[in-house]
């Protein structure tokens, strides 16, 4: 009964996907769309089965980029929400300032960067980083609001100090939150990286994009962007896995809801 209900929710999407790949089809092998402007799906894996080792070569690239950046990211979030959730008067003046960093579009930082830290990764990694950090601490702060007071009331009438309070009901409080921040923290993750080496590199997905744009290699081009989103996924799938690996109680409250 569990597993037809998951095939059956899975259903929906997988039914959205085919109609995409046959619009797609019926745009550029019916002719409406010429084949130079929209490849056909068959040229797209052709392209991807014979470019396979630069695209992976390439992906590592990004994904290491990816990486370091996600987590410091998540570090830098991490410390700062919890420095402003016990300190107010930091949420009170730092708080304005996170809102402001997200209103500076990341095109406009990458090439600052590129200047400031030269072609190599330090300046990709840092721009990931920027683009990561906000997500995180802006639910990990709504996260540790949401925690019960009479709770907290409880454990503190019991004797509990407040960074006992912190550790056994705030932060487990706020995990659901947290990792709501780090899926979009992911896919903002991959787009960084991948914009930062349009403007600066030697290797990597983004500087692939680049070279084949000009060159007009628009199945090459497409087939760059599905390698994005498969490594976007599988980053988003390794959030959900270590949200069950942290978050075992989950489990238990969907079996109970259920029954």
């Amino acid at each position: 009964m569990k597993r037809s209900r998951s095939i059956t929710g899975k259903l929906p999407a997988a039914l959205a996907l085919l109609a995409v790949l046959v619009i797609w089809m019926g745009l550029s092998e019916g002719g409406i769309v010429p084949q130079f402007m929209l490849p056909t799906p068959r040229q797209v894996w052709n392209t991807l089965t014979t470019d396979a080792a630069t695209l992976c070569a390439n992906a590592v690239v990004t994904l290491q980029e990816t990486a370091w950046g996600l987590l410091l990211g998540v570090a830098l979030g991490m410390a700062l929400a919890t420095l402003m959730h016990r300190v107010r008067v930091l949420y009170r003046a730092f708080y304005p300032l996170l809102v402001i960093t997200q209103t500076i579009p990341t095109i406009a930082i990458a090439p600052l960067l590129v200047l400031w830290m030269g072609f190599g990764m330090a300046p990709k990694v840092t721009l990931v980083t920027i683009t990561t950090f906000f997500p995180i601490a802006v639910n990990l702060l709504e996260g540790y609001a949401s925690t019960d007071r009479a709770a907290a009331d409880l454990l503190r009438a019991m004797g509990a100090n407040r960074r006992q309070i912190f550790l056994h009901l705030e932060l487990p409080s706020a995990l659901s939150h947290f990792f709501s921040g780090l899926r979009v923290s992911v896919s903002y993750a991959v787009v960084g990286a991948v914009i930062s080496e349009w403007l600066g590199g030697f290797e990597g997905l983004g500087v692939y994009m680049t070279r084949v744009k000009k060159a007009y290699a628009f199945d090459k081009m497409f087939a760059v962007i599905i390698v994005i989103i498969a490594v976007s996924l599988l980053l988003m799938a390794l959030v959900t896995v270590l949200r069950r690996l942290l978050m075992p109680w989950e489990a238990y409250e969907k079996i109970e809801r259920n029954d």
